[in-house]
């Protein structure tokens, strides 16, 4: 398998994208490539993970949106394994063409995309069902100290979440600065 097997499609914002699985099946069920090496250096990423997560959510359950601030840094690739999500993406790189805009798009089992979240963005999400998992593989380490917030729903973003019944934050995501307060990428 090369990485022509698997498809690459730009996100709106600088440096984000989606990859699409090669998919394989037979009699004793299905096979997956998520992604490779190749397809990762194609796009200058270093493919290095130093951190894999999986967080299992209620719907309703809205986290982030995080991000790390040098050196502690995080390029995510993120995955939705069982569920549904809808993935949100902020730029905060001062010198993107993209500076200061999101983008979203959903992540399913049933899509089986994953996202490549580039240092410099904050990212989060709204779990659609109840117990939808996500996985994300982050290249730098986490710091505690290095960790920021920034509002999910803050007015100058305007992110247009979907509707839900009610939205489940945590308390340090409810506290999150808003985009004018928040630390910003050179």
């Amino acid at each position: 398998m090369t990485a022509q097997d698997l498809e690459v499609k730009d996100l709106p914002l600088e440096g984000a994208f989606i990859i699409k699985p090669k998919e394989f099946y037979d009699e004793r069920g299905a096979f997956f490539k998520l992604y490779n090496r190749e397809i990762l250096k194609s796009r200058n990423v270093e493919p290095f993970f130093a951190e894999d997560y999986i967080s299992i959510s209620k719907k309703g359950v809205i986290r982030g949106l995080h991000y790390q601030v040098d050196p502690f840094a995080q390029a995510k690739l993120v995955r939705c394994n069982r569920g549904e999500v809808f993935d949100v993406l902020v730029d905060l790189r001062k010198s993107s063409r993209t500076f200061g805009k999101w983008t979203s798009l959903v992540l399913s089992e049933e899509n089986k995309l994953s996202v490549y979240v580039p240092r410099g963005f904050a990212h989060g999400f709204l779990s659609m069902v109840d117990e939808s998992v996500v996985s994300y593989k982050a290249d730098n380490d986490y710091s505690t100290p290095h960790e920021r917030t920034l509002i999910w729903n803050d007015r100058t973003l305007n992110i247009n979440w979907p509707k839900t019944e009610k939205y489940l934050l945590s308390k340090k995501d409810q506290a999150g600065a808003s985009f004018a307060q928040a630390d910003k990428f050179e």
